[in-house]
């Protein structure tokens, strides 16, 4: 009598300084079902992955556990790698093209949050809400930031990048009574029309105009810096700026600089160049708000991107069309 055929296996690669996910994998399992073994597993790094990572059929890889070329060599049996979340920059996407491995992301899912999170970042720093808490539990009632509080209605909120998230972020600062523009190179004619904003036809003539400038962009090898020193140096003094995207969109050492210098009124990171923060003299910069890259977390998001990218695992090891495939 022959032997069974083993199930393929899906294996959840979390990240090991700061777990998202919980071993058990209920969701996961609950989606997948019989269709594959599900295991989970705690990497740094792509050097972390052993023998039965490398021998999965599928992946699911949280944010923050890089994928690098080397990591995807060692994996003999993968068809595709799904990465927990939109973005796709921590997983070397040629390097998988080479190897015939699909890469997915999850696109359709917390869009809700990270349009609720920049939205909450700008409105902190318009009404100063911050140093207003700092001063009021000082037991005064000083208010030393009167120079930046700001009316939202008549702020013109620019937005890089009107995708999905871009467009949501849109569509709130507009209902708030700012004056919304966006700078999209790839965005069809016509997006302005549908949700009624302005469209610049470039990234200059939106630097010049934001009162709010709110990134909404994808990392790759055209947005890293493509916010760096001269693109600041456009801001008004006035300005703040606000990021949910990609930490690397903004080159960190010019931003920090321009807040010390005063040179910005502010800025509302939940993503940061090579984060976290590194040192207390980086915590420590004037007028600037820094959340842990979780504008995409919220109970109901977290099952939501947990079930979507179980369902793209389940497909790719049932042989079935994969969907949201970015390589």
């Amino acid at each position: 009598m022959s032997k069974p055929h083993p199930k393929p296996v899906i294996a959840i690669i979390d990240w090991a300084q700061a777990p998202l996910s919980e071993p058990q994998s209920l969701i996961e399992r609950e989606v997948i079902g019989d269709a594959a073994e599900v295991q989970y597993h705690l990497c740094h790094s792509d050097a972390d992955f052993n023998a039965e990572v490398c021998a999965a059929q599928a992946l699911i890889v949280w944010h923050n556990t890089p994928v690098t070329a080397t990591g995807i060599a060692r994996l003999s049996d993968c068809r595709a790698i799904i990465r927990n979340g939109v973005g796709f920059d921590s997983v070397d996407v040629q390097a998988a093209r080479a190897r015939g491995i699909a890469v997915c992301n999850v696109p359709d899912y917390g869009t809700e949050e990270v349009a609720d999170h920049a939205i909450a970042l700008a409105l902190a720093q318009c009404r100063q809400l911050f140093p207003l808490d700092a001063e009021a539990k000082q037991l005064r009632w000083t208010i030393r930031v009167g120079p930046n509080l700001r009316r939202l209605r008549g702020l013109t909120f620019g937005i890089v990048g009107l995708g999905r998230i871009g467009t949501a972020t849109a569509l709130r600062a507009k209902a708030l009574g700012f004056r919304v523009c966006f700078y999209d190179p790839y965005l069809a004619n016509g997006a302005d029309k549908a949700i009624g904003v302005e469209r610049v036809g470039t990234l200059e003539e939106l630097l010049r105009a934001s009162d709010v400038l709110s990134v909404h962009c994808p990392l790759n090898a055209e947005t890293r810096h493509l916010i760096a020193a001269r693109e600041l140096a456009l801001l008004k003094p006035s300005a703040f700026i606000v990021n949910t995207a990609r930490g690397g969109i903004i080159a960190k050492e010019p931003l920090l600089a321009a807040l010390r210098a005063g040179a910005l009124a502010g800025a509302g990171l939940d993503v940061v160049e090579n984060e976290p923060l590194q040192t207390a003299a980086e915590a420590a910069t004037p007028n600037l708000i820094v959340t842990c890259h979780a504008a995409f977390c919220s109970v109901e998001s977290k099952i939501e991107m947990r079930r979507n990218s179980a369902r793209i695992a389940r497909t790719a090891v049932l042989g079935e069309r994969l969907y949201n495939v970015v390589n």
